[in-house]
């Protein structure tokens, strides 16, 4: 059962994805606000009105969405929602959750030439013409409004806005100082480490988001503020941040670390790595495994460990 904590009830919703269960949030503020919105599903939307039927809250008692990112776990249920119910989040939401023709076949060209780029079988590049079916799952509705790094959400009046980049380039976080709070989405977790998801340009750009080195500044940000318990977006709170933290940058610092070793003793694709750091699961979830892989690629040159050379496909050794 569900209960109200200072003001934040915590409902947890089952997602049709391998990430499982995801976390949203209601919060009793001068508006009634739902924290993310939960997967496209008729399961998740009859459990969501049920559960908030316990707190004899019906639907059309929501007043706004605030969204920590796009991803379709967190605003694919979007599509169930009235109309007069407001949505607000980062800008950069829009082009993931109401997609335009432009911006698919923008991604299905990004996808093509990242994979050909990769180094991956002919017989896997037909997997970039099937962008659409990431689509399936999320939904088609603008925001509202937008909100920004230093921001108070409208009708959340102890609430900033922390822009946390990297697991999702719309990402952001909800901050309540008076007693340390943040609603963090999906940039820090207790069980895992997210997915450092690769994404276009943004925007009158030209070069991809570096995800994996955001998402590590996104987590070193959080440190300079006094949080003392993170509501997670999916499993339990994080009460001790800072070694949560640490373990997260040490990890991740040692799979880099062992890609590393082996481009000392061979060229290797990022195909071919992706295959050694993700044997069991890269078939299945290619897009995902390369995005890691990617990661750890940029982080080994952002400390000057390794060069690339070449286009098609990109290589890469020690220096």
């Amino acid at each position: 059962m569900i209960k109200w904590n200072d003001g934040i009830a915590k409902i947890t919703l089952p997602t049709p994805f391998p990430v499982g269960d995801v976390n949203v949030y209601l919060i009793k503020g001068e508006r009634l606000t739902l924290v993310d919105a939960g997967p496209k599903t008729k399961e998740s939307w009859n459990l969501l009105q049920n559960q908030l039927a316990e707190f004899n809250i019906q639907m059309k008692d929501i007043e706004q969405i605030i969204l920590t990112h796009d991803h379709p776990d967190h605003a694919g249920m979007l599509e169930f929602f009235p109309d007069s119910v407001e949505v607000w989040g980062h800008p950069l939401n829009e082009r993931w959750i109401n997609p335009k023709e432009a911006f698919i076949r923008e991604l299905e060209d990004f996808t093509k030439n990242l994979f050909e780029k990769s180094g991956l079988p002919a017989a896997y590049l037909p997997y970039a013409a099937n962008v659409k079916k990431m689509f399936k799952a999320s939904c088609c509705r603008s925001l509202t409004g937008h909100l920004y790094e230093g921001m108070t959400p409208p009708g959340l009046s102890d609430w900033k806005v922390i822009e946390t980049p990297g697991h999702a380039q719309s990402q952001i976080a909800l901050f309540r100082e008076k007693d340390g709070v943040l609603i963090g989405g999906d940039v820090v977790l207790a069980h895992v480490s997210p997915n450092p998801l690769l994404e276009p340009p943004l925007p009158g750009e030209k070069e991809r988001p570096k995800s994996l080195l955001q998402h590590n500044q996104s987590m070193i940000k959080l440190l300079s503020y006094p949080v003392q318990m993170v509501y997670t977006g999916h499993g339990a709170e994080i009460f001790e941040l800072k070694q949560l933290v640490e373990k997260r940058l040490n990890r991740q610092h040692e799979r880099a670390m062992t890609v590393n070793s082996w481009l000392k003793e061979e060229q290797l694709t990022v195909f071919e790595i992706c295959q050694r750091l993700f044997p069991f699961v890269y078939q299945r979830e290619l897009f995902l495994t390369i995005s890691e892989t990617i990661a750890q690629l940029d982080y080994l040159t952002s400390i000057g460990e390794i060069i690339s050379e070449g286009n098609q496909p990109i290589l890469f050794h020690a220096k």
